[in-house]
């Protein structure tokens, strides 16, 4: 093991957590947005912008929360079978997040054709990715 794996884990916890509170939180403002009347252009438009703005905040934490992670992946030599099921999480929550991405541009093309009820499932997916997550990494069930 690493010498500074502490530290990383630590780190990676927390840019972890916080690129999800960015996934937790955007798909709420979809489904306000899913909910705004034709005629609120200016309710509209605060929601894209708070949409644009917590997309882009939780991509820059996105970056150090995967390259954290393949620290210690590669790094720290963490191993096992939960690592394997934990890597096709990651994988999911990053097309989660690039999906985000695309219906927020839908969004800003007037090209929405989901309803707010979508949407609200929509937002589960993050939450059962983050469980699913937690799960494997503390449990290590296999």
């Amino acid at each position: 093991m690493c010498s500074a794996y502490l530290w990383i884990k630590a780190f990676h916890i927390v840019f972890v957590a916080s690129w999800f509170a960015g996934l937790f939180y955007l798909p709420r403002i979809f489904v306000n947005l899913a909910m705004v009347p034709a005629d609120s252009h200016a309710e509209r438009e605060r929601l894209l912008l708070m949409g644009r703005k917590l997309y882009r905040f939780s991509s820059l934490l996105m970056v150090p929360a995967l390259a954290l992670g393949l620290w210690l992946w590669l790094a720290c030599g963490i191993t096992g079978g939960w690592m394997h099921a934990k890597l096709a999480l990651v994988i999911l929550v990053i097309g989660y997040h690039h999906v985000c991405r695309s219906l927020l541009r839908r969004f800003e093309q007037l090209a929405n054709t989901r309803s707010h009820r979508w949407f609200r499932v929509f937002n589960e997916v993050s939450v059962l990715a983050f469980a699913g997550t937690v799960v494997l990494v503390v449990v290590k069930p296999f």
